[in-house]
């Protein structure tokens, strides 16, 4: 999977301490980069090392990250094109060169997808009992009982939609799976185009077992699916009867995400979204795709009526609709997934009696999820502030939750109990606006204090504040974190978070949340880095300490681990740094616009990318200043990348690690992050990504062998069991 995906300067070839860092050959393109990080997300379903269904659901995850892709950065793009937009990306392309570059990319990537079904997946799966099978493969007893439940179970769905002159092309729908059908009275007469949407409340695979109803899994190892549009495809006789059929073609529609907010202009932010919402689904369409060899008369009515060109027709063989995957992980095998990871409570919260507050007041609490309890550590602090009649205000910042979050159910219980309340809902969060809208409307019906942040700005931060009364004075409590108040991505995802009483990081929460819910022009904070106030240039500042120490003989050096790294100003300090210098390690999960291994400019920068068992999601920071013993260094969590967005467009939170305890813990990660031979790769300096392979004579208990997951896991129970012993 790994590939050149650019042209630039080459590793060693004579040292350029003058290099002009404006040269688009510096730079790696923003969405070429994304494409790779999709490659690499792809591999884990080609690796045979990971389990089965483990496999299938990373096939789904690259395709519903394709789709994201073409929804947010293909429809931007094309805009843009047709908006005759002039400006050059990073590494020096027009609009139309990005373009014409990711199309071929893209289906060097839709084929190994459909060829990792087709020729790895597809056969496994059977081998171990899971048929996803052809209707015309099926026993003609099988397809009457399967045709019975059509007409039973489907056909009464089914929404046929004709074109012709007193019918109006219909609507298609955001990432619908579809049946076009040409139809004629006769084999000579005039074709007619007619369109019949795949009911999404229907199981996209449905169980055809001899010894099983249709619909239903009789024997999870021994088990029959038929794809339901296949059902449907087989069975248009009876949506169109005393009509021929012609041709059939089962297509998939992407459209544009739709949404563009001009602050300035908006006088009810609530209203804005709601009404911009309705909008998003009749968005532009930017792609179809489709199956191999796809009929092009079929092709031509879509293309017209969508008012799309061949360009943006994707075929490929495979699944049209990889997600039909997901549904085999309801099956009853776990001997073909991994086993569920099942965090462990946090040692200085397993006394579930002890107050969570005389803890944080004992030293600070640093927790890392989902390895750690996300619910015994941060909805335990919500929900305890909630209930504890001590408490006097609460106050947090909400971008994205679950349905049913408990955060919500904290915040109104605690309203509702004479507390202050008041929290920051992001309505912009994109895919989640109407969630969000939801949520402000409730926590608002029960008294909540609800803002929707600062005019021009998304706010991205994740922090809460709670006001106690101890005694005769009042503390404050904080929690930053690098992820969301989201119970479900918790379990997924791994982030860090801090919960403290530190009255220097808390006067900077209280000062911020003035500032996002009323009218505070409050700009300087000492302790905490706030974009887009202070956190550029706290960053600048910092690797600017690394390159004196670099350049006065000393030992510089930096580590940071972020989602995405396209921020050109922060790339060319980090350049600078490397001149001078200065080891800089980066692990960045996603897009990299940075070259490493450039001669003279980046020989000192090393990039790694770990994808695998939990999606990478954690932000934080390591400035060396000059100490001996790294974890003596400056640390910082947060929830900032280094892209131009999150530094200049966002409301975000960077928190200085002060407690020691808590810095070892981050070193750890870093290490594991760093040594990783099993689900890691690198970063060349074309933009092509190398997998890294271990050792042959790696302790088999190492990062080197295991991989960060594997260690950070069997890392946190060996902990909890040491702890666990030493009580007994």
């Amino acid at each position: 999977m790994a590939r050149h995906s650019g042209n630039g300067p080459e590793r060693g070839r004579g040292s350029n301490p003058n290099a002009d860092l404006s040269d688009p050959q510096l730079y790696l393109g923003r969405d070429l980069s994304w494409l790779e990080f999709n490659a690499r997300v792809l591999a884990q379903a080609f690796d045979e090392q990971e389990p089965l269904l483990d496999r299938c659901k990373f096939l789904a995850i690259f395709e519903s990250n394709l789709d994201e892709f073409f929804m947010k950065r293909v429809a931007l793009l094309k805009h843009r094109d047709s908006a005759g937009f002039e400006a050059l990306s990073h590494d020096g392309r027009t609009v139309r060169q990005q373009l014409d570059a990711i199309r071929p990319r893209i289906m060097e990537l839709q084929a190994e997808q459909g060829r990792c079904f087709d020729e790895q997946l597809h056969p496994a799966l059977a081998s171990e009992g899971i048929r996803i099978v052809a209707y015309e493969s099926l026993d003609g007893e099988t397809q009457d009982r399967l045709d019975s439940w059509f007409r039973s179970n489907v056909f009464p769905i089914l929404t046929p939609l004709a074109v012709d002159p007193g019918h109006r092309f219909p609507f298609i729908s955001n990432l619908s799976v579809n049946l076009g059908v040409l139809l004629s009275q006769g084999r000579d007469a005039e074709r007619m185009f007619a369109r019949l949407k795949i009911p999404e409340s229907i199981p996209r695979l449905i169980p055809v077992s001899d010894d099983g109803e249709i619909g239903q899994v009789a024997e999870p190892k021994d088990v029959t699916f038929v794809r339901i549009d296949e059902v449907v495809r087989y069975n248009l006789s009876d949506v169109f009867p005393g009509l021929e059929i012609q041709d059939v073609l089962p297509f998939r529609i992407t459209r544009s995400t739709g949404l563009d907010f001009e602050d300035e202009d908006v006088e009810d932010m609530l209203e804005h979204v709601e009404s911009s919402l309705r909008l998003r689904r009749f968005a532009d369409p930017v792609r179809i795709e489709t199956g191999p060899d796809p009929s092009s008369k079929m092709l031509d009515v879509l293309l017209e009526e969508l008012e799309l060109t061949r360009d943006d027709v994707y075929s490929r063989a495979g699944l049209l609709s990889c997600s039909d995957l997901l549904e085999l992980g309801k099956l009853a095998r776990r001997d073909l997934r991994r086993p569920k990871w099942v965090p462990v409570v946090p040692k200085r919260l397993q006394d579930t009696e002890a107050d969570i507050f005389s803890v944080i007041r004992e030293r600070d609490l640093f927790v890392h999820h989902p390895y750690e309890s996300f619910s015994a550590s941060v909805e335990r602090f919500v929900e305890t502030a909630a209930s504890d009649p001590n408490v006097l205000a609460i106050k947090l910042t909400l971008y994205r939750t679950s349905r049913d979050s408990p955060f919500v159910e904290s915040l109104v219980r605690a309203a509702e109990d004479g507390k202050s309340v008041a929290c920051m809902v992001e309505l912009r969060a994109r895919f989640d606006e109407d969630k969000n809208l939801q949520f402000a409307r409730q926590l608002e019906k029960h008294g909540v204090h609800v803002a929707y942040g600062v005019l021009g700005l998304k706010t991205h931060s994740k922090c809460s504040l709670v006001v106690r009364r101890e005694g005769d004075r009042l503390r404050t409590y904080a929690h930053i974190g690098t992820g969301n108040y989201h119970p479900g991505t918790a379990q997924l995802y791994t982030d860090c978070g801090l919960l403290t009483c530190d009255p220097e990081i808390t006067q900077d929460i209280v000062n911020l949340f003035n500032y996002l819910t009323g009218r505070s022009l409050h700009k300087q904070y000492d302790n905490l880095l706030v974009a887009p106030m202070n956190m550029r240039h706290r960053f600048e500042k910092l690797i600017n300490r690394e390159i004196e120490i670099a350049r006065a003989g000393g030992k510089g050096r930096m580590f940071a681990k972020m989602n995405s790294l396209e921020d050109v100003g922060m790339i060319n300090k980090l350049y600078e740094a490397s001149k001078a210098g200065v080891e800089i390690t980066l692990l960045v999960r996603g897009q990299c616009s940075l070259r490493p291994g450039i001669a003279g400019v980046s020989e000192n920068i090393t990039v790694l990318s770990v994808i695998g068992r939990f999606l990478e999601h954690a932000r934080f920071f390591y400035f060396g200043n000059g100490e001996q013993d790294p974890i003596d260094g400056d640390w910082y969590i947060g929830s900032a990348d280094w892209m131009s967005r999150n530094l200049n467009n966002r409301v975000e939170v960077i928190v200085p690690v002060k407690n020691r305890a808590a810095r070892e813990q981050l070193w750890a990660i870093a290490e594991a992050g760093k040594r990783d031979r099993m689900r890691s790769w690198r970063l060349g300096s074309y933009g092509q990504y190398q997998r890294l392979t271990a050792p042959g004579q790696a302790d088999p208990e190492s990062p080197e062998a295991l991989g960060t997951f594997e260690y950070l896991c069997r890392r946190v129970i060996s902990e909890h069991r040491a702890d666990r012993d030493d009580a007994v």
